[in-house]
């Protein structure tokens, strides 16, 4: 259910479901509140907190310059967002070196990597369940008997590199927000919202076979959530409208509506993450920033 005015009021119904149905009782949502909690890892210049969904785990840094994150044993791509423009890193990877500035997305290809911070930030790193290590580090999530095992999508084209995205994208009528895409993740980097959202133009919908990564980087919102009811009244559960501010991550359970409210009275940005990529998205054209570079699976 979409305002008029929203660009996702034109997937078709039920949308991003393709006329699937939920299989299980829905799962419940994880509300990760870094702001409330002490990191999960802490060194002299980096500061992590994680959470985690049933194919991958969130890793929220606050880094500062000479910090340094090295991967040795690296199973597939992983991603990351920088959302500050004054963060400077380089990222090593196959013998080569590649530097860059924050306000992008940044995907790193599979086996030993290097990351050194140069002018330091907030960093996001997306790592798929195949990712033991990081997996053993993550205390906070919720499996969810609805969403199936992770299949990657194709691998890019012309092989693995270091690529790097600006967000500096201006808005475009008809796009909905800037979605970068990997072979198991899809990134949506939502414009911010200045101020409140109107409430007269929220968008419940729900997805029945993936779960939604919430991320709130700037400001205040109320996730409003909804489970529908199954025959079995124990499995039944209240709504939730839980306020949450930033930095924290929302996990929003397969088969449950939803929609967020922006409330805070200044810049609100939030951030949906998704994995593996959302295929109705992915066929709506212009919509994915690189779709030239990661091809859809063949139907």
């Amino acid at each position: 259910m979409y305002p008029d005015s929203d660009p996702r009021s034109r997937l078709k119904a039920p949308s991003e479901n393709d006329g699937k149905k939920v299989l299980s009782a829905p799962a419940p949502a994880t509300y990760a509140r870094f702001y409330e909690t002490d990191p999960d890892e802490r060194s002299d210049s980096v500061r992590t907190w994680y959470a985690g969904a049933a194919n991958f785990v969130v890793a929220y840094s606050e880094m500062d310059a000479g910090a340094v994150f090295d991967r040795t044993e690296q199973p597939d791509e992983f991603v990351i967002i920088l959302p500050d423009p004054d963060t400077r890193l380089s990222i090593e990877w196959n013998g080569t070196t590649t530097e860059g500035a924050g306000h992008s997305v940044v995907i790193v290809p599979p086996g030993p990597s290097r990351i050194t911070v140069y002018r330091g930030g907030r960093m996001v790193r997306l790592f798929t369940r195949r990712v033991s290590d990081i997996v053993a580090r993550c205390k906070i999530g919720t499996a969810d008997p609805n969403v199936p095992p992770l299949v990657s999508w194709p691998d890019p084209v012309g092989g693995h590199k270091v690529r790097w995205y600006s967000m500096d994208v201006p808005q475009e009528e008809g796009r909905f927000g800037r979605l970068i895409r990997s072979s198991d993740f899809m990134v949506n980097y939502i414009y911010p919202r200045n101020g409140p959202r109107d409430r007269s133009q929220l968008s419940p919908h729900s997805h029945a076979d993936f779960q939604q990564c919430s991320l709130c980087l700037e400001g205040t919102y109320v996730h409003h959530l909804r489970w529908p009811w199954t025959k079995n009244a124990n499995e039944w559960r209240s709504d939730d409208h839980e306020t949450c501010g930033a930095p924290s991550v929302t996990i929003i359970p397969a088969g449950v509506l939803h929609t967020s409210e922006a409330v805070g009275t200044g810049t609100n940005l939030l951030i949906d993450i998704f994995c593996p990529p959302r295929a109705d998205f992915s066929r709506q054209p212009g919509w994915v920033l690189n779709a030239d570079e990661y091809p859809e699976p063949q139907a």
